[in-house]
């Protein structure tokens, strides 16, 4: 049996052909020739099935320890594949801090359709357990309780605020109640945890991130443990037709390989940055786990074996995001994360401007925050490139005569 850094490369075999290809082949083709009017062909059609995509999926579901996998046309084409096995009048319990894309396909079209979502902070179990079990006191306006809600669905480290959610805490809470438990595992991937093994029901990635590492294509990933998910995921994948082309299936399939060559670099590099960030009179807060408490405990008690490489802060009362953020050089101001370039954006107004601003206040994401996705670059030419993005905001701090900031001690950091 093969372990996890061979799987990377490796896969599992379609068999499809004899060749000897040491890469599986992309098939371009939209239809496949039948045998016979009576044959039952394993391709016949390639919205239904393709052998690259074949490979892929098999792979995703290696890697996660699921049963089947689904590749899609984009990460929010996974999230909408997995929704749709809902029907009107399911509750759906949803972590408060999740991706913008996600909140909005959440509120403004499956909510529109039936579907009802409550947001919950999915770290305090007793209003998750209260939530999930459907006994919230006066939810319904009559104090009357409700049913139990159908799923709960999180992030493993939330989108942007890099909180810790537990899955196996989670997941057995969604259980007690019959709910299944769905994890959006991007941030973190199969190389540092797998949730199936946790107790989760649902694995979805967006592997346009750290899958496929080189924004270069758009590609989501679904993997399951439940044969019967599986029948009404596939069912959705094939009716509504947003599957992932040959040619992105193995662009993902590529960068699965050197996933853990990729992500060790980025960790490290995230670690290095955070430190930096911590030290700066410029930085009021810093988010990234382990920073703060026992790292190594954080990691046991929740099942991963790192924290990735995303990381996100806030700037000090005064001081303007826009200016670090427009003058950096190395890193690239724009949204998505985990390939090997270095990414900054400002999420109140790029990555989660679908939440009104009182929503973003709510669960921290204030107007000051940026958030970081650290690429594989030296570490040192990050630090440098944010040093003198924030002499640019020091320098106009300066102007204004700011009492927040102090000086004395910025001019040491910054220099």
């Amino acid at each position: 049996m093969t372990r996890f850094n061979t799987q990377l490369v490796h896969g599992l075999p379609v068999n499809d052909n004899n060749t000897g290809a040491v890469n599986p082949p992309i098939y371009n083709s939209s239809t496949y020739a039948f045998e016979s009017v009576s044959a039952m062909p394993r391709w016949d059609y390639a919205r239904s099935g393709n052998p690259t995509r074949d490979f892929l999926e098999r792979q995703i579901a290696q890697l996660e320890h699921g049963t089947r996998g689904f590749a899609f046309a984009s990460g929010l084409a996974a999230i909408h594949a997995v929704l749709s096995i809902f029907k009107p009048g399911d509750r759906i319990v949803v972590g408060r801090n999740i991706y913008g894309g996600t909140y909005s396909l959440f509120n403004e079209y499956f909510a529109e359709r039936g579907i009802e979502f409550e947001s919950v902070d999915t770290a305090d179990y007793e209003a998750l357990d209260a939530a999930i079990s459907g006994r919230n006191a006066g939810a319904d306006g009559d104090g009357r309780c409700r049913r139990p809600a159908a799923a709960v669905y999180f992030e493993t480290l939330t989108n942007p605020l890099l909180q810790v959610n537990n899955v196996n805490r989670i997941s057995a809470i969604a259980h007690r109640y019959g709910a299944i438990s769905i994890v959006d595992n991007t941030f973190v991937t199969p190389y540092l945890q797998q949730p199936l093994d946790l107790g989760a029901d649902v694995v979805i990635h967006s592997a346009t991130k750290y899958l496929a590492g080189h924004s270069e294509v758009n590609a989501g990933l679904v993997v399951v443990l439940d044969e019967e998910i599986g029948r009404k995921i596939y069912f959705a994948q094939n009716r509504f037709g947003g599957v992932l082309a040959p040619a992105e299936c193995n662009d993902v399939r590529r960068g699965i390989q050197t996933l853990a060559l990729r992500m060790d670099r980025q960790q490290s590099n995230a670690e290095s940055v955070a430190a930096y960030l911590l030290a700066h009179p410029l930085v009021r807060t810093v988010h990234y786990p382990g920073l703060h408490g026992d790292r190594n405990r954080l990691l046991s008690e929740n099942g991963l074996r790192g924290f990735g490489g995303v990381l996100s802060f806030e700037v000090v009362p005064g001081a303007d995001p826009a200016i670090v953020l427009d003058n950096l050089h190395v890193f690239r101001l724009a949204v998505s994360l985990g390939a090997v370039e270095s990414l900054a954006e400002l999420p109140c107004r790029m990555t989660h401007f679908e939440l009104p601003r009182e929503e973003r206040l709510k669960v921290g994401i204030t107007d000051e925050l940026i958030r970081l996705s650290i690429g594989i670059e030296d570490a040192t030419d990050l630090i440098e490139d944010l040093g003198q993005a924030f002499d640019k905001a020091y320098d106009a701090l300066e102007r204004e005569g700011s009492a927040l900031v102090d000086f004395s001690r910025l001019t040491t950091v910054a220099a």
